[in-house]
């Protein structure tokens, strides 16, 4: 397993500026967005590393305004999965990316994945969005009977596919379904709103999350938290977006 993106991440690191990209081979492409919507520091690596650890041999890059590959519609047709990291506010996210919702939303249309952990699940929704999902999102914070009402770093306790568990939170979105949408629900919180799902959009597929199960041991350290593993319910996510769809080219 290769780890392109985190290598071009030290290469910045060490000499302060990009290496060149490597050729794109043969392995499935998985692209990360990393860049002013995907900060704090942290959020794009974790999703990079589940990425590069699962059992899918992508080659894993980063895109963005920064990064060596730039996240245009001509990037994204090479690409097999798309992923939206954690970040900031919605607002702050969708400013730095809603001229590239139109090049999203036809890869998606077009065959391709798209997975969305806390902001990148907001950013699927419609207000504003990608528009990706059938139906739109919410705060779950700000739900009837929700169990967190901060928006600090802190665990909430998600029904996933049957079993409850706890995972790292930070003022995730909610998913709000349209009647008779096509969707598969993989998890809830405890007021019963929707938590992760997965739906088709075109001939593509979207996985989202409310939650960060990709969270990695220091984010609950450094908040003061006891460690909670869930990366098995980010394989899970990501396995929903793989599955069933047309590959993109």
């Amino acid at each position: 397993m290769t780890y392109h993106g985190i290598l071009t991440s030290l290469r910045r690191t060490l000499t302060g500026r990009s290496a060149p990209a490597p050729p794109i081979g043969d392995r499935p492409l998985a692209l990360v967005y990393r860049g002013p919507a995907s900060l704090p520091a942290g959020c794009a690596e974790a999703v990079a590393e589940l990425l590069a650890a699962g059992p899918w041999d992508l080659d894993v890059r980063y895109t963005g305004p920064r990064e060596a590959l730039p996240l245009t519609a001509e990037v994204l047709a090479r690409a097999q999965v798309y992923a939206q990291p954690g970040g900031g506010t919605l607002a702050h996210g969708y400013r730095h990316l809603r001229r590239q919702r139109a090049a999203i939303r036809d890869y998606v249309q077009g065959g391709g994945r798209y997975l969305g952990f806390c902001l990148g699940g907001y950013l699927a929704g419609a207000t504003p969005g990608f528009g990706l999902l059938p139906g739109d999102t919410d705060q779950y914070i700000s739900s009837p009977g929700a169990t967190v009402r901060s928006d600090d770093d802190t665990l909430v306790e998600v029904e996933w596919r049957g079993r409850t568990r706890s995972v790292f939170f930070q003022d995730g979105p909610l998913f709000e379904l349209d009647d008779g949408a096509e969707a598969t629900v993989l998890a809830t919180y405890p007021n019963g709103t929707v938590a992760a799902l997965a739906a088709p959009f075109g001939k593509g597929r979207v996985a989202v999350v409310g939650p960060h199960p990709e969270a990695t041991d220091d984010w609950f350290t450094d908040a003061r938290l006891p460690v909670r593993h869930a990366r098995d319910l980010a394989l899970d996510l990501v396995g929903e977006a793989m599955r069933g769809t047309t590959s993109a080219t």
